[in-house]
């Protein structure tokens, strides 16, 4: 088969967001309809927070890899952006505010053996193909972004609307993720469409984000099993 254009690719790239990201999971639709229970809602701040605090190791990871010094130097701001630095707070601090505006202390937030064994499961699989697989596929998993921006505009507009008892500070990591989400979309493109040449290329590449659309779908999973009854 031969290669598809970069706008046929892209095309192929934003059809599987449209069918398979996790703005469609049952969870995600009950909490921007206003249905969720507190418990619900602390569940799933408590448990994505495991997903966050490894969103810099598989940044690491893939940064390893990359072949370009300005590449590197684009991706190495995802870290920074999570970790943040002396005088820069970062996204983990601001989904730790998350938590406790939900009610979660810090320690809860890093005690890892009270995650969701699913949730643990989803998150490690995640980081373990940003390592194991070239750094092609490793970076085209991370396109979930693509879908992410009108995800959490909806996110800060009805979490503010439906649950008054969560502070607006709590929300600052939806707030930042919105003003930093553009230039890391730009970068992620900009690297899968000019590197993936082949039509091999692009199907791997393909596969990546169908495998990362199952991991946020999968940490729902098991969020949703676990609190659906919690009061």
């Amino acid at each position: 088969m031969s290669a598809w254009s970069a706008v046929e690719f892209e095309a192929q790239l934003r059809s599987i967001g449209e069918k398979r990201y996790h703005h469609l999971h049952p969870f995600n639709e009950r909490m921007h309809s206003g249905e969720l229970s507190e418990g619900e809602f602390r569940g799933w701040v408590r448990n994505r927070f495991y997903y966050q605090m490894n969103l810099p190791k598989k940044d690491a990871f893939i940064l390893t890899k990359l072949p370009g010094r300005e590449d590197r130097r684009q991706w190495i701001q995802r870290i920074i952006d999570h970790d943040g630095r002396t005088g820069d707070e970062g996204g983990l601090e601001k989904w730790i505010r998350l938590g406790n505006a939900v009610g979660l202390t810090r320690d809860e937030l890093y005690d890892v053996d009270t995650v969701l064994p699913g949730v643990r499961f989803a998150v490690d699989a995640y980081v373990d193909f940003c390592r194991e697989k070239p750094w092609l596929e490793a970076v085209a998993s991370a396109l979930t972004e693509l879908f992410a921006p009108d995800l959490l505009s909806r996110r800060i507009t009805d979490v503010s609307h439906h649950y008054p008892w969560i502070a607006t500070e709590g929300l600052e990591y939806f707030r930042a993720r919105l003003t930093q989400q553009p230039k890391d979309i730009a970068h992620l493109l900009e690297l899968v469409l000019t590197n993936a040449k082949s039509r091999e290329q692009q199907d791997a590449c393909a596969r990546a984000l169908e495998f990362k659309c199952d991991v946020l779908w999968s940490l729902l999973d098991a969020v949703e099993l676990a609190y659906s009854k919690s009061s």
